[in-house]
């Protein structure tokens, strides 16, 4: 630490004009010292074990209900072109009164928006399907 004692020639009527930051400097680093050593116990984050993929072939029955939204959003029904959700939704209310209930199986091609398969998703809950799934296509093994 320094201190200023006066000018050289004992003129004490000097006004001093310079910035002591010597304690500044001082309480920055035992800040810094006690952020280094505080901030492991704060970002402690909770150990979680997340699930790891698996691709699992899936052997298709008859009871299926197998549903396709193309790039344009049109859905189909085993080969039935549906005019909207309405439709679909009188069809799957029909499917989640059999018992076994069937899988619904959504095939949505690669270009197909968020937006229409979010439709399908949410119409198959409202009429009461318990089990969606959606179909892909395999990685090439290379």
């Amino acid at each position: 630490m320094s201190m200023s004692v006066g000018s050289d020639s004992g003129d004490e009527d000097a006004v001093m004009s310079e910035i002591n930051t010597t304690p500044l400097v001082d309480i920055m680093l035992v800040l810094l010292i006690i952020f280094l050593i505080t901030s492991p116990v704060v970002l402690h984050l909770q150990k979680i074990k997340l699930p790891e993929e698996i691709n699992q072939v899936i052997k298709a029955t008859p009871e299926d209900v197998n549903i396709v939204v193309n790039k344009d959003g049109d859905m189909y029904w085993n080969q039935t072109k549906l005019d909207n959700t309405d439709a679909l939704f009188e069809f799957l209310k029909k499917e989640s009164v059999k018992l076994p209930q069937p899988k619904v199986l959504v095939r949505g091609d690669q270009e197909t928006r968020y937006e229409f398969i979010g439709k399908v998703i949410f119409t198959a809950q409202r009429a009461g399907i318990q089990k969606v799934g959606f179909v892909t296509e395999p990685p090439d093994k290379g």
